[in-house]
């Protein structure tokens, strides 16, 4: 309770010092700069004055922040991962070299690898043919919100949902996982799903498919909706079928907006953490970048050179992809 309570404040005081700051900061402006009271050219000059300074003023707060949890850990990493483990003694590459010869590591690149072909390309396929699907029928919109709902629960929640539908029980004990109770409902034999090496990443990519596909549902609903109803009723006068008008006439007019969606949830799975810790921690050769970098950097006594040399690893992996994607997001909106 007192958690909570303790939330609930810092939102409150966190809101009002918001709107304390920009009351007070464009009171400032008005009074350096005043306009009331002043005629002809001298009021024109300080509006304009004013005009160009206040959005400076009204993003300084965002921009530090973004200096303070953005650029400095991004410059202390990059420089603790030429150090020794405590992060104090230079060691040039030597981290990076460990890297190319651990087992592990090469591991972990194999296994986002994997999920980068796996769980983008199905989140954004099921929002799309979702998407489609749902503005056709009376009941479309009961149907987004209960698919959209997952999007709502933190990865360690999904996770602990899972797990449920993973469970494993000795063969002749009752089920309570669900996928087991339908195994052994059809005579199969029970398996402990998650620890089978290489097929249990795939049952851990179903969860953040699970959760992603609302939100590619949701950016693909809209674009679908953005289409003009003349080039649908053209089609439809030429004799065009379903799938026709879905695939060659709808799917091309939203392409940048696919395109958008797919490398949004590139960069999450190149991020994804919180599943795999929870699920499995990493063990039977589960293992992915970020929860790698973790366990170096926070457990056993910890080795930031290693751990900070990973971080690096992910970031020149995620920044070339988040790059393109506001290339493409800015090129969609006119540079606007």
């Amino acid at each position: 309770m007192e958690q909570l309570i303790a939330a609930i404040l810092t939102m409150v005081a966190g809101v009002l010092v918001c709107a304390a700051y920009f009351w007070s900061s464009n009171l400032l402006l008005d009074w350096i700069f005043p306009s009331k009271g002043k005629f002809g050219a001298a009021a024109s000059r300080n509006l304009r004055f004013a005009n160009m300074v206040r959005p400076s003023l009204f993003l300084a707060p965002a921009l530090l922040a973004l200096a303070i949890y953005l650029v400095y850990p991004v410059i202390k990493s990059v420089l603790l991962s030429f150090n020794d483990r405590g992060g104090q003694d230079f060691v040039g590459l030597r981290n990076y070299l460990w890297m190319i010869n651990d087992g592990e590591f090469r591991q972990s690149i194999f296994n986002n690898f994997l999920w980068l072909l796996v769980v983008p390309a199905l989140s954004t396929f099921f929002g799309l043919i979702i998407a489609a699907l749902t503005d056709r029928i009376w009941w479309g919109n009961i149907a987004k919100t209960l698919i959209f709902m997952p999007m709502a629960i933190s990865f360690v929640g999904a996770a602990v949902i899972w797990k449920f539908i993973y469970d494993y029980r000795a063969a002749g004990s009752d089920q309570i996982g669900l996928l087991n109770a339908l195994v052994v409902a059809l005579g199969g034999e029970p398996q402990a799903w998650i620890t089978l090496p290489f097929w249990n990443n795939f049952f851990l990519m179903v969860i953040l498919i699970w959760i992603q596909t609302g939100f590619a549902m949701v950016i693909l609903s809209a674009a679908l909706r953005g289409i003009p109803e003349e080039t649908i009723e053209a089609a439809v006068i030429d004799g065009a079928n379903g799938w026709q008008i879905f695939f060659k006439i709808m799917v091309p007019q939203i392409w940048g907006t696919i395109a958008v969606v797919w490398t949004t949830i590139t960069i999450l799975v190149l991020k994804v953490f919180d599943i795999v810790l929870a699920m499995t921690n990493g063990q039977w050769q589960s293992q992915v970048l970020a929860n790698l970098m973790f366990d170096w950097m926070f457990r056993g006594g910890g080795d930031f050179g290693r751990g900070a040399a990973i971080a690096v690893v992910i970031m020149i992996l995620v920044v070339p992809i988040m790059i393109w994607n506001i290339r493409n997001a800015t090129r969609e909106t006119g540079g606007h």
